[in-house]
């Protein structure tokens, strides 16, 4: 069952668009504008990134502060964690 809820985690990934990413950026509380938006869209699209494994997070956090800054990749990174304890996926990660 976890490796089907991988999937659909990493197809949503590679599917969001800078529209989406706005919006939840705007849900909560980022500050992104639609160029960066646009950017972590053709990021998310253009490279395998890997969230269920420290390694991966960490590179998907650094390469999103080289986009944003270390503040909003910071801000994710606490927000991606809390919505894994909050659903009870930590066994996905």
């Amino acid at each position: 069952m976890s490796n089907f809820f991988k999937s659909i985690i990493l197809n949503k990934m590679k599917h969001l668009s800078a529209h989406e990413l706005l919006h939840y950026s705007q849900q909560y509380g980022f500050n992104i504008d639609p160029h960066q938006a646009k950017q972590i869209e053709s990021y998310l699209r253009q490279n395998t990134v890997d969230p269920f494994s420290k390694k991966g997070r960490k590179i998907m956090y650094n390469d999103l502060a080289q986009i944003t800054d270390s503040q909003t990749a910071n801000k994710a990174q606490r927000l991606f964690e809390n919505i894994i304890k909050e659903n009870g996926l930590e066994y996905l990660f």
